[in-house]
């Protein structure tokens, strides 16, 4: 699999999973890299986890996707390990 196969496989599993909202997967890709970066790697599939629940929660409201996205992005930049 190559990096064009990947949008494939995620709507393909999407609809397998009866997810109707439209992904993004570079939003995806670059949270995870942010989270495995600015906090440490295993952060990333924790970090796209509790995004995806705070967004089911929401009832994937684009605004709301949005808002959960800023909070996460945010959270990144402002981790201190030291706390």
């Amino acid at each position: 699999m190559d990096e064009r196969s990947l949008p494939r496989w995620a709507a393909g599993l999407a609809q397998d999973l009866g997810i109707e909202q439209v992904l993004d997967v570079d939003a995806v890709l670059d949270l995870a890299a942010d989270a495995a970066h600015g906090v440490m790697r295993p952060a990333a599939p924790l970090t796209t986890y509790l995004v995806g629940v705070a967004v089911g929660q929401a009832g994937g409201d684009p605004e709301r996707v949005a808002e959960v996205l800023a909070r996460v992005h945010r959270a990144i930049e402002q981790w201190d390990d030291d706390a």
